[in-house]
């Protein structure tokens, strides 16, 4: 069993930064792929970058592609989101999401969800 709890959120104007964090609960979380997803209202869940275990590979969506970074610290138990040149349409609940199998771009492939972490950008 994971625990995952997102932190971090807020209001942010155009172009600024933010950084989320998903701390997870238990011993194994290097061996979990991690994910950050996001959800406007109205909208489908979207993917928005993950990290691999291990060697912890990462992939982006190409809206955010040279503007997120993904990164873990498995000494914390942590992964984070370092959003740049943020953007109104970034506007979201963003979640983390931990796979105990392969890393995906679908949200039906993570077994453990965190409560999820406000995100406007707004002016």
């Amino acid at each position: 069993q994971v625990q995952l709890v997102e932190t971090g959120g807020g209001l942010v104007q155009p172009g600024g930064s933010l950084r989320l964090s998903c701390a997870a609960s238990g011993r194994t979380f290097s061996s979990y792929a991690m994910a950050w997803f996001r959800q406007a209202p109205g909208k489908e869940r979207e993917f928005v970058s993950f990290i691999n275990s291990g060697e912890g590979g990462t992939y982006y969506a190409t809206s955010v592609k040279g503007r997120f970074t993904i990164s873990r610290d498995n000494a914390k138990n942590t992964v984070y989101l370092q959003m740049n040149s943020l953007k109104p349409e970034d506007t979201a609940v963003y979640y983390c999401g931990a796979s105990s199998s392969w890393p995906s771009t679908s949200w039906r492939a993570y077994n453990y969800w965190g409560q999820g972490t406000q995100v406007t950008v707004s002016s």
